[in-house]
């Protein structure tokens, strides 16, 4: 290791990247598992939970190595403890991912034929404000090499801009199924009204982790 490389460390940023990418890996699955649940496909629900678990235990090592050597000495064009922050809100996500995938796999839950467009409608909602994310995350390291400044800056702030938007529609997508859920009450059981509600909480909050993400790489950038 050269005297420079000491002294200062290594820059975070591609590791953040590849944080990043595999998070977003893990919210990719939400959709194949939605797909599985409403074929009563519970093999393959079984199947995909594992695929995210290991997804999400490869982001929880990114993570840690990240932690490990996120570097005192080198001159960071952010705060430490921002990026910390960073890094903890991104992680969440996966979390949530995850969570979904173990929902769906507890318990054989049959998706009302009423609902079953509407939860399509919502789990492809949340896969756009992750996609957003996504787009703005890759771009870290070309942000870092600008200072968090410059056209680069600009780029990321115009991606995520529309975040919120994103997210506000994912929550009256959610509110408008919790409706429809209960006008079906009498032709389900209270256990699946249950169901119902976590599944849509759990991806309600996959969209507000991606949404304090963004906030989180806003705030970097205008600080």
């Amino acid at each position: 290791m050269s005297l420079i490389s000491e002294l200062f460390g290594k820059s975070p940023f591609s590791a953040l990247v590849a944080h990043t990418k595999k998070v977003h890996e893990c919210v990719k699955l939400v959709r194949p598992l939605m797909e599985a649940c409403v074929r009563e496909d519970y093999e393959e629900i079984h199947r995909l939970q594992d695929a995210i678990s290991k997804l999400e235990y490869e982001a929880d090592q990114v993570k840690h190595e990240i932690r490990e050597h996120l570097p005192r000495r080198y001159f960071l064009p952010v705060d430490r403890e921002d990026l910390e922050r960073f890094l903890h809100c991104q992680d969440n996500i996966a979390d949530y991912a995850q969570d979904f995938a173990v929902i769906l796999l507890i318990r054989n839950t049959k998706i009302h034929p009423e609902l079953v467009e509407e939860f399509l409608a919502f789990v492809n909602q949340i896969l756009k404000v992750s996609d957003t994310l996504l787009a703005a995350g890759e771009e870290l390291d070309d942000l870092a090499e600008s200072s968090f400044g410059g056209v680069e800056a600009k780029s990321v702030l115009d991606r995520i801009s529309g975040l919120g938007e994103q997210e506000w529609m994912a929550d009256r997508m959610q509110r408008k199924i919790s409706q429809h859920i209960y006008h079906l009450e009498k032709q389900l059981d209270p256990v699946t009204i249950m169901f119902y509600e976590k599944m849509l909480h759990t991806l309600s909050e996959i969209a507000n982790a991606a949404e304090n993400t963004g906030d989180l790489l806003r705030a970097m950038i205008v600080k």
